[in-house]
């Protein structure tokens, strides 16, 4: 018995990733989605969040943030990203330095690495890999609702702790943690 290769078919070149402009301009989209935002239920004490489909096989939430409530500092890993606040205020606090991936515990940031941005309903931003950033609801009675979108998928987030100069990374999430 002879066996003869497959024919081949041109390839079928792989769907290009989204890029932060495009993920930026799908949580704009869904931000502005008004009966979606208002479906997302808000608990008084806790984030909630409901997952979306993103963009080119992107992972998306939904998220309220109840009065008082943040993030802490944490980065999205190798994913790149956009969110934008649906509705509310969001604070961000980020910095503007690029640290190392992995192989470190403590650094001591360099003085001007600190970037603060008031971000209220209808506005959002798009960031790269190793991004490192804390967002809050500062309102003392108001919920925000944001919109996120990463890509790709979190792999997992980092999390760290923040006392003057030194950030200490803390903890590692992965997916089952979260979803």
């Amino acid at each position: 018995m002879s066996v003869f290769p497959a024919a081949s078919s041109p390839a079928t070149p792989p769907a290009a990733s989204p890029t932060q402009a495009d993920l930026l301009a799908f949580v704009r989209r869904i931000a502005a989605d008004d009966e979606l935002i208002a479906s997302l239920p808000l608990d008084p004490e806790g984030r909630t969040w409901v997952r979306l489909d993103g963009p080119g096989g992107s992972e998306a939430w939904l998220i309220s943030w109840p009065p008082g409530t943040g993030t802490g500092w944490h980065d999205h890993a190798e994913s790149v990203g956009a969110f934008m606040t649906a509705s509310g205020e969001l604070k961000e606090n980020s910095l503007t330095a690029r640290l190392p991936a992995d192989g470190w515990k403590a650094l001591e940031l360099a003085d001007g690495v600190d970037r603060e941005r008031r971000l209220p309903a209808g506005q959002g931003r798009a960031f790269g890999r190793h991004h490192v950033h804390e967002v809050l609801n500062e309102s003392p009675d108001r919920h925000a609702v944001s919109v996120h979108a990463y890509h790709p998928p979190l792999p997992l987030i980092r999390r760290y702790s923040r006392s003057g100069r030194m950030l200490r990374l803390e903890q590692v999430e992965r997916p089952e943690d979260w979803q």
